[in-house]
């Protein structure tokens, strides 16, 4: 597999304040990057629903693995949750605009949530996740996350679960998949990103709100 699921069950979990874990080279360094270059070529910000993108192979491939029953049945296993079944959402992102990294929670709708890097080289101090204790504050840290290629960072959804960064304005690239409480709250979230996606399109100083 392109994906490293002995990696992810190796890995750390942490239980407080929400359920987390860090996972450097969850794909090993040849084969990310060889699906960077298959990764879509994206010119505005914000995050898009696949459908709104064109890839290559290695990154389609990437993409079946993602959604595959084996890596449910790890995920469920890591975060203690039963995936089993669930339906997915995945999305992905190319580039950061100054009002992104705002500190959120994420949707009730969400289950699990798991963000998969494709950045070479991370310099800038702006656009490194960070999870946090509040969410008020963006330097209350529990932990900092430089945006590098093959770096997984997955944490189970909680009413506590927040995170954000600082701003950062360019090209910072990842995959977010997201296991939904239901098929009714992926489409719905699904059709927020088509919309947004579209109005980005048409109207692009409007380009909206942002996440991870």
């Amino acid at each position: 597999m392109l994906v490293d699921l002995e990696t992810l069950a190796r890995a750390e979990l942490a239980l407080e304040p929400f359920r987390y874990t860090v996972v450097p080279d969850f794909i090993r360094p040849a084969d990310a990057r060889a699906i960077l270059e298959d990764f879509p070529a994206i010119a505005d910000p914000g995050l898009l629903p696949l459908e709104a993108t064109t890839y290559g192979h290695r990154f389609g491939a990437l993409i079946r693995e993602l959604q595959s029953a084996e890596v449910a049945r790890a995920f469920s296993e890591k975060f203690d949750i039963d995936l089993a079944g669930r339906p997915t959402m995945i999305t992905v992102r190319g580039r950061c605009q100054e009002k992104d990294g705002r500190i959120h929670p994420d949707s009730e709708a969400k289950l699990v949530t798991a963000l998969l890097y494709f950045n070479e080289h991370w310099e800038s101090t702006g656009g490194r996740l960070r999870l946090l204790r509040s969410a008020t504050d963006l330097n209350d840290v529990i932990a900092e996350v430089p945006p590098t290629i093959g770096t997984l960072v997955a944490f189970r959804r909680s009413d506590c679960s927040f995170h954000g960064h600082e701003k950062f304005v360019g090209v910072r690239r990842y995959v977010m998949i997201n296991w939904m409480a239901n098929g009714f709250a992926a489409q719905k979230e699904l059709v927020r990103h088509r919309i947004s996606a579209q109005v980005k399109r048409l109207f692009p100083a409007s380009a909206g709100a942002a996440h991870a």
